[in-house]
């Protein structure tokens, strides 16, 4: 993605992003983002999921759905117990 990368080496630490489309746009270098649910670090090479309406990052599909299909993600829950 040509937006992730940027002049120089990128800073350790949480970098600031602007969730595109298809894309993201680095406002703050940095070499991770903040999943929205869990709180876990995302490798900025390693981000698959966002969603650009909340401008938040996902680390994968089960938050993905934890997040904007709460029902859906607890009735998955009750189905696997």
């Amino acid at each position: 993605m040509l937006n992730r990368l940027s002049s120089g080496r990128p800073t350790d630490g949480e970098a600031e992003v602007r969730y595109l489309d298809a894309d993201i746009r680095i406002l703050r270098p940095g070499t991770f983002v903040r999943c929205a649910v869990t709180g876990e670090a995302i490798p900025l090479d390693d981000l698959k999921y966002w969603s650009v309406a909340r401008q938040e990052a996902y680390s994968g599909p089960p938050q993905v759905l934890r997040r904007l299909h709460p029902e859906r993600y607890k009735a998955l829950l009750a189905r696997s117990t």
